[in-house]
């Protein structure tokens, strides 16, 4: 039987929250690469709240995906066949693969995997995006130090796990949020942050107070909405806001409903000269290197832990990405495409 190329495209653009009929799944032959090129079997396919904003028709810091087109997406793949003198048949590689089985690459941004160094999965999870994010969103814009109160929201999941983990490495006193009971007693007893709230409890806000009784340092925002709106008027003066992403604000339409808080925002903003900085992971490619020899060596000497979520089948990505931008998933959310030879 002849192996098909699976693909997921964008079939129209959601008005709000996304559903399944948002995609359309298709099989086409596998494609052939041309001169310079090299044909790519993916094996773990990356799903990040991110690409919620890629479905979207509006100006952003990267392309939308276009109707009739696959989702953009990076991948672990097995390089198949290869006419790129860089790279072999067998190699591992990082690469934007998109949701499809298969995919052609030139060999521009596509980075090799060492199955020896850790699994390969690792590439798109700790030791890829996510690492990179967690690592350079703390240290270089929340520069924490030692003693103060660092606050991570999604704080069990791909990015927010790292962030943590770090933060008390560096001598910092940490509190998760995370949105149940079994991600927050796997947020200290695992992952050794000083507490974790439950930001749906009705008293949540109460027990983030009590829980931060110094006020909060830096607050690493993954998610906005109340969790924001309870950490905002904890923050100290010079506190810093690494600003990554804002998933419950991700499916709004328009204006939320109620008074108009920016200007009471922007006067706490100035009065407590707090440094609040938008960043994408990016524009700080330069900084893997670090990420890897420092991840990895924390890593080795269980200082970091890391979690992964993995779902079988390509068929199962639409469905697992709804569930991720609700919370559903524990860690980092990957979808296991084809057999990966290098795990037991």
């Amino acid at each position: 039987m002849t192996e098909m190329n699976k693909q997921w495209l964008l079939k129209s653009r959601p008005v709000g929250e996304p559903t399944l009929d948002n995609w359309e799944y298709v099989e086409t032959p596998v494609p052939t690469p041309g001169e310079g090129e090299m044909l790519l079997k993916t094996i773990y396919m990356s799903l990040d709240p991110y690409m919620r904003g890629r479905m979207n028709e509006s100006k952003s810091y990267a392309a939308s995906a276009e109707i009739g087109q696959p989702m953009s997406g990076t991948g672990v793949s097995v390089v198949v066949s290869s006419n790129n003198p860089k790279f072999k048949e067998g190699d591992y590689v990082v690469s934007h693969t998109l949701w499809q089985s298969h995919s052609v690459s030139n060999g521009q941004g596509v980075m090799k995997v060492d199955p020896s160094n850790a699994p390969i999965s690792t590439g798109v999870g700790i030791l890829g995006m996510p690492g990179l994010t967690a690592y350079v969103g703390l240290l270089d814009i929340g520069q924490p130090k030692e003693g103060e109160t660092v606050v991570v929201s999604a704080a069990s999941g791909a990015v927010g796990s790292i962030v943590g983990q770090i933060a008390k490495i560096k001598g910092c006193r940490v509190i998760g949020v995370a949105g149940s009971e079994d991600k927050c007693r796997y947020v200290v007893d695992e992952l050794g942050m000083d507490e974790c709230l439950n930001y749906k409890d009705d008293d949540f806000e109460a027990q983030l107070e009590k829980a931060c009784p110094n006020g909060v340092d830096v607050y690493f925002e993954n998610v906005g909405g109340r969790v924001f709106d309870a950490v905002f008027p904890l923050m100290n003066d010079f506190a810093r806001i690494p600003l990554c992403g804002r998933i419950a604000n991700y499916n709004m339409t328009g204006d939320p409903d109620g008074p108009n808080k920016l200007p009471a925002f922007m006067g706490t903003m100035l009065v407590k000269r707090i440094m609040l900085r938008g960043f994408i992971s990016f524009d700080h490619y330069d900084r893997f290197p670090d990420v890897v020899r420092d991840l990895g060596n924390w890593i080795r000497t269980g200082e970091v832990k890391y979690k992964e979520d993995i779902v079988q089948g390509i068929e199962n990505a639409p469905e697992a990405f709804l569930g991720l931008l609700k919370g559903k998933n524990f860690g980092k959310l990957l979808v296991q495409v084809s057999e990966d030879p290098t795990r037991d």
